[in-house]
């Protein structure tokens, strides 16, 4: 599946996250990459973006390799002619152009779809844009998760708005430039022409509302921050504490399920009571049912619990660190390494998650 297209060309001329994470996605299925960094600049701004406990000399950070692999890289000014000259000359024999450009600064720059279109009519162009194409507004992740929702919705009512720690709007707007540019290649395939696909963050956030977002539309509520509660679910997200002070989270969708959890918590009894007779129920009275779960579950050994749990199909989660999950044997083929002269040696997860099988 990593070559699967090994004759594909593409030119990234984005840089931070979204844009490059499309590259990379592309790079993992076998494509040639070149990734064209500003030199003026000294290169994609996210190389400068380093933690306390890295290399200060190295030439780029943790953050960059989080979306930057098997990348042809190309320091340039597009503003110089010989180095523009150079790199139009790579887009007229490229399949895919990604880029990031704010509002006139692609025309300026002569790195629009117009005129890329007319040195390569078969051209797809990607491109990723804050609020929009028609506005020049600077957009980092944290200003879309404040201006969509996320952040208001995010936390508890004494933490205030919190921010998802990823940058959940970059990806996902990554997500949805990958999709289109697939559908893009398959209507090249059956057409012979080019195309121009684009997305803003702003889009992309909206569209991953989701439930939250239906649940306004449809019932008028206006979600709330309540920590990892779901509004329409109990118990679901409700942590818990084991006797050895491990963290567990519940995610019961059913009444199945609770009778379940029940069963090996033995307490059963509750079942008779109409406070959690049903999820409806269950949701109104979360707060009691949280107080007997609680106190039963922190009787228990995580070990115990977790398997008893499972055995049973009852979906429940330990709480780990990002650490204990990227120590775990089980997820090593997830990890991507690499060491080249601009980079040194990175490590990173990857971006393509599926399988394909014959």
């Amino acid at each position: 599946m990593d070559s699967i297209f090994k004759n594909l060309k593409i030119v990234e001329l984005a840089n931070v996250l979204a844009g490059p994470a499309v590259g990379m996605f592309f790079a993992e299925l076998g494509a040639e990459v070149v990734k064209v960094e500003n030199k003026s600049t000294n290169g994609d701004v996210t190389r400068s973006w380093k933690l306390p406990s890295e290399n200060p000399k190295s030439k780029s950070s943790a953050y960059y390799a989080s979306v930057n692999w098997n990348k042809k890289t190309i320091f340039a000014d597009l503003k110089n002619e010989k180095d523009k000259t150079k790199i139009l000359s790579l887009i007229k024999k490229a399949d895919i152009v990604i880029t990031n450009y704010k509002k006139v600064d692609d025309v300026k720059l002569g790195m629009d779809y117009k005129a890329l279109k007319k040195i390569n009519p078969k051209l797809i162009y990607a491109h990723i844009s804050g609020f929009g194409e028609d506005s020049s507004r600077t957009a980092f992740d944290i200003v879309l998760q404040a201006e969509t929702g996320f952040m208001f919705m995010n936390g508890t009512k004494n933490s205030g708005p919190i921010k998802m720690p990823v940058a959940l709007i970059d990806i996902m707007a990554a997500h949805q430039l990958k999709e289109g540019v697939l559908v893009a290649l398959l209507k090249k395939a059956q057409t012979g022409k080019g195309s121009k696909v684009s997305v803003s963050l702003y889009d992309a956030a909206i569209a991953s509302l989701a439930n939250q977002a239906t649940n306004w539309l449809m019932a008028k509520h206006n979600p709330q921050p309540i920590g990892s509660l779901h509004p329409n679910i109990a118990p679901y997200g409700e942590i818990f504490f084991t006797s050895d002070k491990k963290q567990i989270v519940l995610a019961i969708g059913n009444d199945k399920q609770f009778k379940q959890l029940c069963s090996v918590l033995k307490i059963i009894t509750i079942l008779k009571s109409d406070r959690f007779s049903s999820n409806s129920n269950r949701v109104k009275n979360r707060t009691a049912l949280f107080e007997i779960l609680k106190k039963e579950i922190k009787k228990h050994h995580s070990n115990t619990l977790m398997n008893q749990f499972i055995k049973k199909d009852v979906p429940v989660g330990r709480i780990l660190s990002v650490k204990e999950v990227l120590n775990k044997k089980m997820i090593n083929s997830m990890k991507l390494k690499e060491n080249d002269k601009f980079n040194g040696n990175s490590i990173r997860v990857k971006t393509v998650a599926f399988n394909i099988n014959n």
